[in-house]
């Protein structure tokens, strides 16, 4: 009893000892045995001077329900996003299961809490994020808890700017006062540097939680595999601080801090188990170097933004369209590719419209568009029918322009010929951003 009771002490002091200073004061006029013990933490003048700057982050999104059976959005931020068993928790949003029956007399829409997360103000108004947190949001608010007060303060806010593949975006909130951090220089960490985390984990319920760690690693590489919005399957690698400070579920785009009350991380997910011999992991979280984020940063306030197929089942119909005869058009011939076409299910290439042929001398062959390019976004509006093409053209005059995304990757026309495609036969792939003058075409083809 005596060796566990010693034990127990031992742990205890050490954790209240690590990080503090003891500070002996001597009272002259007192007897010279008599010392005043000072402790003070290295913390504490950071922690004060920044945990006023980092905020709350309500993503609200439209669900439609009936027979009083709502779609259910169960802890939409557990884990920072999917993961939770078997490895890092993060990038995606994360939906959780619960979906109510569909067989209701009357379906309505509602707008619900889906999730939340945090924020660190980095400019008047202007709060940093991940952009997990804001992912599919229909109104965004940004959420203070002020002393005195039981209710928080909250702020309609926008989102002005995003980095999907490295997870970090920016909100707008005027009516937002609150002081912006210092940027620190990512760079210049080292392992064994402090990391102070502020967050708030597990929404209001605690607001403005600290905990403290140090940097256990750096340039860490974190792969995740997502869908873009043309429905591409794409891995990301990104370098990531690693700390053993305690980050949960809300912490998602909260601060990482230094000692001197420098933004140096986002945090943004942590390691939850291993899928090989199904232990539980604690203590290995992973941060966004603020460096890596800079830019957007940069950009936002200096700029001052406000808004940043088948013949068989593979391949698909032809819709040259001849309506378009005498009025602009971009010269190409194309076909819809079949949503349900096994490459597309499977994310090797995206939705959208197969370019087969271009016209000699057009708008589309001087802009640069080939046969096999994939048309995926035309004037920001997802394509993935040739109609919407159409349709935009016929509101265009002579003279306009197009801005036109396509996905490109070595021989996709003979590739959509094939009866039977694996995985590894599909080339890599690039979107390329062109722009169309357009023009009357008078070759068309019927």
């Amino acid at each position: 009893m005596k060796k566990h009771l010693l034990g127990y002490v031992a742990i205890a002091l050490v954790c209240m000892m690590v990080g503090s200073t003891i500070t002996l004061v001597q009272n002259p006029t007192a007897q010279a045995e008599e010392t005043t013990v000072v402790v003070t933490s290295p913390f504490t003048a950071a922690i004060a001077e920044v945990r006023g700057s980092v905020v709350g982050v309500n993503n609200y999104q439209t669900v439609r329900y009936s027979n009083g059976n709502s779609y259910g959005l169960d802890d939409f931020f557990d884990s920072f996003g999917f993961g939770g068993f078997g490895g890092f928790g993060g990038y995606g949003n994360g939906y959780g299961n619960g979906y109510g029956s569909s067989r209701g007399i009357e379906e309505q829409v509602q707008e619900v809490l889906a999730g939340t997360g945090s924020g660190v103000v980095v400019g008047e108004g202007y709060v940093l994020t991940n952009f997990h947190v804001v992912e599919d949001a229909t109104r965004l608010e940004i959420s203070v808890k002020e002393e005195g007060k039981e209710e928080p303060t909250t702020y309609a806010s926008t989102l002005v700017a995003y980095d999907e593949n490295l997870d970090v975006a920016v909100i707008y909130a005027p009516e937002l006062k609150l002081t912006p951090v210092k940027l620190g220089n990512s760079d210049s960490l080292q392992v064994g540097d402090w990391a102070i985390c502020i967050g708030n984990p597990l929404s209001e319920q605690f607001t403005g939680t600290v905990t403290v760690g140090i940097v256990s690693a750096l340039d860490r590489a974190v792969s995740s595999t997502n869908y873009d919005k043309y429905g591409r399957k794409e891995t990301i690698t990104n370098t990531m601080i690693q700390t053993d400070a305690a980050i949960n579920s809300g912490n998602s785009g909260g601060g990482m801090f230094s000692v001197n009350g420098e933004l140096m991380g986002i945090p943004t997910l942590k390691y939850t188990g291993s899928v090989y011999s199904g232990a539980t992991v604690e203590g290995i979280g992973m941060c966004i170097p603020i460096n890596a984020a800079k830019p957007i940063i940069e950009d936002v306030l200096n700029n001052s933004l406000t808004q940043n197929v088948s013949k068989t089942a593979s391949a698909a119909e032809d819709t040259t369209n001849s309506s378009l005869v005498g009025k602009p058009r971009m010269g190409v011939s194309v076909s819809n590719i079949n949503p349900n076409y096994s490459l597309v299910l499977q994310g090797l290439i995206p939705k959208g419209v197969l370019v087969n042929e271009v016209d000699a001398g057009s708008p589309a062959e001087t802009a640069g568009i080939l046969p096999g390019d994939i048309i995926v976004d035309v004037n920001d509006t997802v394509i993935t029918h040739n109609d919407e093409i159409n349709a935009i053209i016929r509101t265009k005059t002579v003279g306009d322009t197009l801005k036109v995304k396509v996905y490109r990757a070595e021989g996709m026309l003979e590739l959509m010929e094939k009866d039977t495609i694996n995985e590894e036969d599909v080339p890599d792939g690039e979107y390329v951003d062109l722009e169309v003058v357009l023009a009357i075409v008078d070759q068309v083809k019927q």
